[in-house]
């Protein structure tokens, strides 16, 4: 609470530290829950093994600000990055040309062009440009991003309507998979976005932020958008594919499995879906010890050393019932899959060289 004056008068204000707390009137989105229990907490400030990061974006604009990254990394157990730039022509040169000062650090992917893709002719121009790109120094194309209404991830032009099966994809997976270039693709939301937004959501206050409209006219449902993803992954094997963020299917992992066992070609990353597996940590342990050889590690969430500390406490701690409100958008408690060293060691590392060898 805090009394100012103005024009004359005192003045009550109700500051956020004191907004109501009682069950019958806290809003859902002031939840913030402490754990009460006296168990181990375990800080993990560098990964047990050495990391590949297969999933982050161009944070750092600046010199100042990659290198502030890279000791970062260095602190954290970090070995290289691959930075997901969606972009082309111009825009996919500017990133490149910062982040390649770095070395081996950090690897630059691009996006597709879909400049004209309604017209004649497309498909060639735009392997034209991923030619460029492969040249320039691109190492993979990625993040293709589709929740329904067709590609819109990639820049300068967004390719609404055309879903990452569409024939005139053909072209583009066959040219990437003759460069050697891996792809990283996202494929609709977690099954919580398609939900009533109502009291029986569990992931509600995160889910109503990032809501899916199904009632947009043409819109693709979740499970058509895994079979696109399942079509294009099985009409071009010669082109590795990485579904990020489990294919968005934490909800029913069966379904990423099920593929995994179909298409040697795919992988996964868990970038950007801590919160959302932590909850069911004995059941994510299986799922690793099963699919050990197609997971890789992933960020997606910044660059800050408590980020990347929150997804090694997750991965390695056996901790149990702790929240991170820092991180996450949801108000459960979080537990630790507690991997083994083997497991770790091909999720960190393993996994991603085996798609980066070239």
């Amino acid at each position: 609470m805090t009394i100012v004056k103005r024009f004359g008068v005192w003045l009550l204000f109700i500051t956020a530290a004191a907004q109501a707390q009682t069950p019958d009137e806290l809003l859902l989105k002031n939840y913030r829950p402490k754990s009460i229990y006296k168990i181990p907490i375990t800080r993990i400030e560098k990964a047990k093994f050495p990391v590949i990061d297969m999933h982050s974006h161009p944070y750092g604009k600046t010199k100042a600000d990659i290198q502030e990254w890279v000791k970062t990394m260095d602190k954290c157990g970090i070995e290289k990055t691959l930075i997901l730039s969606y972009a082309t022509g111009a825009k996919f040169d500017s990133i490149y040309q910062v982040y390649s000062a770095f070395g081996n650090r950090f690897e630059v992917w691009c996006g597709f062009d879909h400049t004209g893709y309604l017209e004649p002719g497309w498909s060639e121009r735009a392997v034209k440009e991923l030619e460029r790109c492969a040249r320039l120094g691109a190492k993979g194309v990625g993040e293709l991003g589709d929740k329904g209404l067709g590609e819109f991830y990639s820049s300068p032009t967004k390719g609404w309507g055309m879903h990452i099966d569409d024939p005139r994809m053909k072209p583009l997976w066959k040219k990437c998979g003759e460069l050697k270039l891996p792809v990283n693709v996202h494929v609709a939301e977690p099954m919580w976005m398609y939900e009533p937004m109502d009291s029986t959501n569990d992931g509600l206050m995160n889910a109503y932020e990032w809501k899916v409209d199904q009632t947009k006219p043409g819109i693709l449902s979740h499970a058509q958008l895994i079979k696109t993803l399942e079509n294009a992954v099985r009409d071009n094997p010669g082109t590795t594919f990485i579904a990020c963020h489990y294919a968005n299917c934490e909800y029913d992992l069966s379904i990423l499995g099920n593929l995994f066992d179909k298409y040697p070609n795919l992988y996964a990353d868990l970038a950007a879906r801590y919160a959302e597996t932590a909850t069911i940590p004995r059941y994510m342990k299986a799922f690793f010890e099963k699919y050990q050889d197609r997971i890789v590690y992933g960020t997606d969430m910044g660059a800050s050393p408590d980020m990347y500390a929150f997804t090694f406490r997750i991965l390695e701690s056996n901790d149990e019932h702790f929240y991170s409100n820092g991180q996450t958008g949801y108000h459960w408690a979080l537990s630790g899959f507690g991997l083994s060293d083997a497991v770790l060691k091909k999720v960190y590392k393993t996994n991603a060289m085996k798609i980066l060898k070239r």
